[in-house]
């Protein structure tokens, strides 16, 4: 049945925001259904999935949780930058604010390398990282209408629709692993309503670690244009395709005249210090809209982080070719780990785009008792509740890895231990 992947949410624009709202809290028989209200905000506000995350493995030792590419050091930078007048910006630059939506020689490196020139600066919004991004085209393209989300995913993927005031609610459509975690065009197809006229998307997905056909990006295209839906595309792992010549798709922003991009420095490259993200769209009169819903936000970021970012994008192919072959070298450890010492614990769905694949636990216990049992050990993951708000039993048993860093064998190994030490007793244990 169609209907019992989609989840439909009601609507949220008469939600006012009272000072000392109580928290509330969902009852049922399944305690992972359990989700609170944060008081003193709209009820549109949900607390953060990682929250519980963070506090519960904060400090261990080995981290399989992080999802960005082997992260970059500064001086590291500086080799890899062969323009010296980069350097001397860098060196050089004064403190004065930066124009708000990024400076314009930022913005045109990044029509440049990123949309092969097919948009120019005035198509490119900069912002202080991509979480701030997919807020601004939420509160932008979400306000007034029925809008379509996809889970399991990143919370403002998910959520970030629902934020924008008087939105007329969210269809959220699960993503299956039997399906590869890829979009079914007939549950789409399904969801759409009258006033639908906002879609948000994540591809490659996350936590997936797939990103979808061409072919398939086309068909979901087509379905939003005849129903006139703009598309915002999470594009943050793009670039991080393991066989690109293979299975890299257009941006968004190039694909769809309604089309909207949103990357970030942090995942491909590794610079997720430099807190540069932006949206990219090739027509006007949206990013007008953004520019005017920017303004009351974080309108600009830090002239450093600009000239970094610059060094960034004219270093980016070394960059990127480095930080693919840790991930596709990981890769072949977690494959061998799963596929060969493991097949009777562990399942996934082969990833073939960015640092991070969502495996699923094949032994007695949920992905939340698994982390729980992990923690113990130093060893930290990202059960399903980081990407979900309702847990359903399909789901239980996921959770994501991230295999980006060059030192993740020393993570893979304690995972290793770990389940040594613990396979026997599952094996007694009665199943789920």
């Amino acid at each position: 049945m169609l209907s019992q992947s989609i989840i439909v949410l009601p609507r949220t624009d008469r939600y006012p925001i009272q000072a000392k709202a109580p928290i509330q809290e969902k009852r049922g028989p399944d305690r992972h259904r359990s989700r609170r209200l944060i008081e003193g905000l709209p009820r549109i506000m949900n607390e953060p999935w990682s929250k519980r995350h963070k506090a519960d493995f904060k400090g261990c030792k080995y981290s399989l949780s992080n999802s960005f590419a082997e992260p970059l050091s500064h001086a590291e930078l500086v080799k890899y930058t062969k323009d010296e007048e980069l350097l001397r910006l860098y060196k050089e630059h004064d403190l004065t604010y930066v124009p708000n939506g990024g400076s314009m020689d930022l913005r045109q490196d990044i029509a440049r390398v990123m949309y092969d020139s097919k948009l120019s600066a005035e198509n490119i919004l900069v912002f202080s990282g991509g979480q701030v991004a997919i807020q601004t085209a939420s509160l932008a393209f979400a306000s007034g209408c029925h809008s379509i989300a996809f889970t399991p995913g990143y919370q403002s993927t998910v959520e970030s629709p629902g934020w924008a005031l008087h939105n007329e609610g969210i269809t959220k459509i699960e993503r299956r692993p039997e399906n590869d975690w890829q979009i079914d065009t007939k549950l789409l197809r399904a969801a759409i309503r009258e006033n639908t006229k906002y879609m948000i998307i994540n591809e490659p997905h996350n936590p997936g670690g797939i990103v979808m056909p061409k072919e398939l990006q086309q068909d979901v295209i087509e379905i939003c244009r005849e129903n006139g839906i703009a598309i915002l595309c999470d594009e943050v792992y793009r670039l991080l395709e393991h066989n690109p010549s293979e299975t890299r798709i257009p941006a968004m922003a190039n694909a769809y005249e309604r089309g909207i991009s949103c990357v970030t420095m942090s995942k491909p490259w590794g610079g997720c210090g430099i807190s540069i993200g932006w949206l990219a769209c090739s027509d006007s009169s949206m990013i007008q809209k953004l520019v005017d819903v920017q303004y009351f936000g974080t309108a600009c970021c830090s002239r450093a982080s600009e000239i970094q970012g610059r060094m960034v994008l004219a270093a980016s192919d070394a960059i990127l070719e480095d930080r693919r072959n840790i991930i596709l070298k990981n890769k072949a450890l977690l494959q061998d780990f799963i596929e060969n010492k493991y097949p009777e614990w562990f399942r996934w769905r082969r990833p073939n785009a960015g640092a991070i694949a969502f495996l699923e636990f094949k032994g007695p216990l949920t992905s939340e008792q698994l982390g729980d049992c992990l923690r113990e050990a130093s060893i930290s993951i990202k059960p399903t509740y980081c990407f979900v708000d309702d847990i359903t039993s399909a789901l239980e048993s996921y959770f994501r890895v991230g295999f980006g860093e060059a030192k993740f064998h020393l993570a893979l190994e304690a995972l290793d231990k770990f389940v040594q030490a613990n396979e026997s007793a599952w094996r007694d244990s009665n199943p789920k």
